[in-house]
């Protein structure tokens, strides 16, 4: 993973029994490439977490003046706590 965070502003849809909601935080984050996907990104997530991001299906990120949006289509849970979180942009 990464070791260069920055610091964003990350909105995320969940959905829930009543409809997708949108949350948001300003948190540290990290962005990847992804192998043998190159539409794809991965956005790295450093602990401590948002309690339900790991529900996210939908995120929509600002960092370093960039705006990247998209599809949830993968999260995985780290070793050191952090989430992975691949996404394919809209």
């Amino acid at each position: 993973m990464s070791n260069l965070f920055s610091q964003a502003h990350l909105d995320y849809g969940l959905d829930t029994l009543f409809g997708r909601i949108t949350k948001s935080v300003d948190c540290q984050v990290g962005l990847e490439a992804v192998e043998d996907d190159p539409y794809s990104f991965a956005l790295c997530v450093p602990a401590p977490l948002p309690e339900d991001l790991h529900q996210a299906k939908t995120v929509v990120v600002w960092v370093e003046g960039r705006r990247l949006q998209g599809t949830v289509r993968h999260i995985e849970r780290l070793d050191d706590e952090s989430l992975k979180l691949k996404v394919e942009p809209d």
